[in-house]
């Protein structure tokens, strides 16, 4: 059974979600601000954390921070009232892998931690892939180009684990941001567009030849150009 860490210092609104998390067959465990959070993750080792971003003491995007600067890859869905393009690329910068704004509907909040289940499954047991000379090794998590290792984000990861999945292949804006977010920002948003240059610049660092292809008003597909 997978175990979900629901984390707000809202009592009423955790008791609601467990409720309903606990019917729906997950496992649930429960903290109410950042600290007891951490001792939790070490305690139950959770599937999916779902992370209120403003609690008193520990913040939710530090607590994200300081999991992944431990190398905690546990999957993190940020909770938030902030709803600003600026705080969703801190709180995905930060090391969310999804971002729900409330007030939110318990049914996507329940889809939106299914869908990160199934990236943490694939992702765990894929093989490694390749393209020309990038090379992704999911087990392993690490990155290179050509000789040359790199470091990626946990989102950028995904992005491009998604985009080397299907080499040559156009994808449309809004199936990338399906795939990697679990959800579709909004036409107005350029949050992939953000995480697009990110890879960009690490992959081409040392003036390598661009990959990572932009097809106009479509999308963006991994092709040798």
């Amino acid at each position: 059974m997978a175990i979900v860490l629901l984390v707000d210092d809202d009592q009423k609104l955790i008791r609601m979600l467990s409720h309903t998390l606990v019917y729906e067959g997950l496992d649930v465990v429960t903290a109410f601000d950042g600290h007891e959070a951490l001792v939790r993750v070490q305690q139950c080792r959770p599937d999916v954390i779902v992370l209120d971003w403003l609690m008193p003491g520990i913040s939710g995007i530090e607590v994200a921070q300081r999991l992944r600067a431990a190398q905690n890859r546990t999957m993190i869905l940020m909770l938030t009232a902030r709803d600003a393009i600026e705080d969703r690329v801190e709180g995905l910068e930060g090391g969310a892998d999804d971002y729900l704004v409330k007030p939110f509907a318990p049914a996507e909040l329940l889809a939106r931690i299914r869908a990160l289940l199934r990236r943490s499954e694939a992702a765990s047991s894929g093989q490694p892939l390749a393209y020309a000379d990038l090379t992704l090794d999911p087990l392993a998590r690490r990155v290179r180009r050509g000789d040359r290792p790199f470091e990626l984000t946990l989102t950028e990861y995904e992005l491009l684990h998604y985009l080397m999945r299907h080499p040559g292949q156009v994808l449309q804006r809004d199936q990338i941001l399906q795939a990697v977010w679990g959800y579709d920002f909004g036409g107005e948003d350029n949050v992939l567009e953000v995480y697009i240059g990110y890879l960009r610049k690490k992959t081409e660092a040392a003036g390598e030849r661009r990959l990572i292809q932009t097809v106009r008003g479509v999308g963006y597909v991994l092709r040798e150009e």
